[in-house]
């Protein structure tokens, strides 16, 4: 393929993206959002040719002074909504986030705690990811598969065995809050740190929808700045501990990140703001509509984990499909008609399973960014029964999702 065909083809793939991806498709994968028009028309400026390696006021180039005015908005909003006194957006992802904690508070060889990947975890925090690359030895938090939490009467007889360094809370696969202030009474016998990887909830916890972890006692929390919080795609810190925040600080830079892709600050800056006026409403929302989805799937002869608890307090939904052929026959399935979802491990898996598990992880952050409300959780639950079920061919079901999907062409709680 010569340079000029390669061009053409890929405006071409990007062009099929940008119909197919945001007009035609019910996202419910839990870990994407999309930026309203105001910030995703910033997001390609002259900010993403530059750098800006060091912090606020102490950069090693010049020319950075615009920089430093959009990096201070978000700075100063995220403390805001998050009451808070330090915070960071310089790691790029929410993985190189819980990574800088790793870097900064314990050397390789040290024992650290976390769910397993089976259990809801990111893998940021085991041996085979971030957790790993620091050369942590992690020990699983015990679990509880029927309420889908952490097991506190088995967590604590073996932190104090193992005297974690740091003890991560949060997941991938997240729909309760962590016993967070428990925990912490537990990590200060032990002498370990409480770090929580809000990645999937940083929306929630700023709408005022799920748990404080910071309020109630968690010492550094981690995320990412593009899932239930709708902004680009980038990573934060915060911490209430001056001295911690020195920490991470150097491991982010120079440890971990030299430019911090500047062209999503201005962007960012502009979500943040935007949740300061319509996070709270939408954080409301995304629940409703989770809960919503989770009972019509019931309804409908799906076992959606947790029902007696209300299926969910976040923007998850989770299935275990394993009788109706395993996650990856359903994603798959759903895909074909234009719903896109994500196969997903559950507690009862084996890690070696993770090409076909058991499970189906639905979000809710996207469509209800989209306009969606509850009745419309119900039309897509009946989709999903429609395919997964009855078996009708995705043929048959994907003119209709589309019809739906058109529906709702704006994307809303936004300037």
């Amino acid at each position: 393929m010569n340079p000029q065909e390669l061009v053409r083809k890929t405006l071409g793939v990007v062009e099929e993206q940008e119909k197919w991806r945001g007009t035609e498709t019910i996202n419910l994968i839990a870990s994407e959002n999309v930026m309203s028009p105001v910030a995703r028309s910033v997001f390609a400026s002259d900010f993403m040719h530059r750098y800006a390696e060091g912090t606020i006021g102490n950069r090693m180039y010049e020319g950075t002074r615009l920089v430093d005015t959009v990096e201070q908005f978000c700075v100063d909003l995220l403390k805001s909504l998050y009451k808070v006194e330090y915070a960071d957006v310089r790691p790029i992802s929410g993985a190189l986030a819980n990574l800088a904690v790793f870097y900064a508070f314990a050397k390789p060889g040290d024992s650290a705690m976390s769910l397993n990947v089976s259990s809801g975890a990111h893998i940021s925090y085991r041996e085979f990811g971030s957790a790993g690359c620091r050369g942590l030895k992690v020990v699983d938090i015990p679990f509880d598969n029927g309420e889908m939490n952490i097991d506190l009467e088995r967590f604590s007889d073996l932190a104090r065995k193992v005297k974690p360094k740091i003890i991560t809370l949060g997941g991938s696969l997240f729909l309760f809050p962590s016993p967070v202030k428990e925990i912490r009474e537990v990590a200060d016998e032990v002498g370990a740190i409480v770090h929580y990887d809000g990645a999937h909830v940083m929306g929630l916890i700023l709408g005022g929808k799920f748990q404080d972890p910071l309020a109630e006692g968690a010492q550094i929390l981690t995320g990412s700045t593009h899932k239930t919080l709708p902004g680009p795609q980038g990573g934060v810190l915060l911490t209430p501990d001056e001295n911690m925040f020195k920490s991470l600080k150097k491991a982010i830079y120079p440890g971990l990140v030299s430019n911090h892709h500047l062209h999503r600050l201005p962007s960012l800056a502009i979500t943040l703001a935007e949740m300061v006026t319509f996070g709270k409403e939408y954080a409301e929302q995304i629940v409703k509509n989770a809960k919503a989805l989770g009972e019509a799937l019931r309804r409908f002869g799906f076992n959606v984990l947790c029902s007696h608890k209300g299926f969910t307090e976040s923007h998850q939904v989770a299935l275990d499909v394993s009788k109706m052929g395993g996650g990856d026959r359903v994603a798959k399935t759903l895909a074909m008609a234009n719903i896109i979802a994500n196969k997903n491990l559950l507690p009862w898996d084996a890690v070696k399973n993770v090409d076909n598990p058991s499970g189906v992880r639905l979000g809710t952050q996207e469509v209800t960014r989209r306009g969606l409300k509850e009745a419309d959780m119900r039309t897509i639950a009946e989709f999903i029964k429609r395919l997964v079920i009855d078996g009708e061919k995705p043929s048959m079901v994907k003119d209709e999702v589309i019809q739906v999907r058109r529906q709702f062409p704006t994307i809303t709680y936004c300037f």
